[in-house]
């Protein structure tokens, strides 16, 4: 839960960093975006999955 909270921060801060000094968002539209994310998770762990499970 600490990592999470500490992420939620870092972005707040980036955020509002970009916003202060007036750059576009360094982010992706919010739907795309979000599912960028969950695909490099899942498929980090399906790689983790078919790595342990046929590669030893």
């Amino acid at each position: 839960m600490q990592e999470v909270l500490l992420a939620m921060l870092a972005g707040l801060i980036v955020g509002f960093v970009f916003a202060w000094i007036k750059l576009p968002i360094p982010a992706p539209p919010a739907l795309p975006g979000i599912m960028g994310i969950f695909g490099i998770y899942f498929g980090y762990q399906i790689f983790q999955w078919v790595s342990r499970s046929f590669f030893g």
